[in-house]
């Protein structure tokens, strides 16, 4: 019998950054002393309090040697994810404002 498929699961930027932070054996505040930024800033990120802005992406991209996309990817996914899947009324609404707006023309 096959396997359902069911979509990966999207995951907080600061799991990847505890996890890289334990792989260094740096702490959070080694981390934020390295990018400039606040302890705070990065607990929050890492508790996933705070997502991870451009200019963040930029640092942890330049201090792990990733690219900021990686990061700001990641904080996209996750965000999405937590959103969840759109309402289906919105898609139905739609069809029917473009038929109800074509009768009229």
């Amino acid at each position: 019998m096959p396997r359902s498929k069911s979509p990966a699961q999207a995951f907080p930027p600061g799991d990847f950054i505890r996890e890289e932070l334990e792989a260094r054996g740096w702490t959070q505040r080694d981390l934020a002393e390295i990018i400039g930024r606040p302890v705070q800033a990065i607990s929050a990120i890492v508790n996933g309090r705070r997502g991870v802005t451009p200019e963040t992406a930029v640092a942890l991209g330049a201090a792990f040697g990733t690219s900021p996309d990686f990061w700001l990817n990641l904080e996209s996914a996750y965000r999405l994810d937590k959103a969840g899947p759109a309402d289906p009324g919105i898609e139905i609404r739609a069809r029917q404002w473009s038929k109800t707006r074509t009768a009229q023309r």
